[in-house]
């Protein structure tokens, strides 16, 4: 390696540590201050604790709910991803094996369909749901399909382009019907894919706070944001139990992301670029 390719190699290692740095700070303060007591933290914010101290996370997870706060995420999650997954991938699947300029048109219109900012169909939505009665879980999960098909749809048609049709023939003449194929045959393919929209999807639902606030306005039903911002309004003058509880908030879907995470880019390439 040339002198001049190592002196780039070492300036773009050095800014992707600083980058990296600054971008793990703001996680670092609330880890450190969280293992804090109440009075440490107003006298030194940014030092390492003198004494450290776990009786935080106990107090924090019995006041968040934790537990009830987590069934909700999780429920509203798991399910919208699932049904995302099944209706998107189906859909691209149907959109890739027609050739017709009606199917050419139905995938522009949901690849135009991402373009649009929720905050200007927010208000008609919620109107709409709420005259149906559905302003409640159920709802939530359905307007989260709306939302996050358009994307799920783009990422599955790119990978499906890459899947030759003679799969399909194949399985026709061994006796297969449509949904035999796509169910046994080509779901298993676009697994990467599927991760893919798996974790953008649930990362978005999961951290999601407008959309719920605006659908479900049950106490018990409230989802980790919901709660954490109710929680926050309440002890907003004890940082030690406030920082802990955001801390608590985000593990799942960050211990999530780290195990799914090799697949990410993968699912991206294949669904963006084939």
């Amino acid at each position: 390696m040339s002198r001049s390719k190592k002196s780039s190699t070492f300036i773009i290692a050095f800014i992707g540590i600083v980058i990296s740095l600054l971008w793990l700070y703001p996680f670092y303060l609330v880890f450190i201050n969280s293992i804090k007591t109440k009075a440490e933290i107003f006298t030194n914010t940014l030092s390492w604790p003198k004494n450290l101290t776990l009786e935080n996370y106990p107090e924090a997870f019995k006041e968040l709910e934790f537990l009830y706060s987590f069934f909700n995420s999780f429920l509203v999650t798991s399910m919208s991803i699932l049904i995302i997954v099944i209706c998107s991938s189906m859909a691209a699947y149907a959109l890739s094996r027609n050739k017709s300029k009606l199917s050419s048109a139905i995938y522009f219109i949901f690849a135009i369909a991402m373009l649009i900012p929720f905050q200007s169909i927010m208000i008609p939505l919620v109107s709409i749901f709420g005259n149906l009665g559905m302003l409640n879980r159920i709802g939530l999960m359905i307007m989260y399909l709306g939302l996050g098909c358009s994307m799920a749809i783009f990422l599955y048609f790119g990978a499906l382009r890459g899947i030759p049709t003679s799969l399909d023939e194949a399985a026709k003449i061994d006796g297969c019907n449509t949904f035999q194929i796509y169910w046994h045959i080509i779901l298993p393919m676009l697994r990467p894919t599927t991760i893919t929209v798996i974790v953008l999807n649930a990362i978005w639902f999961w951290n999601d706070y407008l959309l719920p606030s605006l659908v479900i306005n049950k106490e018990g039903m409230y989802t980790i944001p919901l709660k954490t911002f109710y929680f926050f309004g309440e002890y907003s003058k004890q940082w030690h139990l406030a920082l802990a509880a955001l801390l608590i908030a985000i593990t799942p879907v960050i211990v999530l992301y780290i195990f799914l995470q090799k697949y990410i880019i993968k699912g991206i390439s294949e669904g963006a670029v084939k």
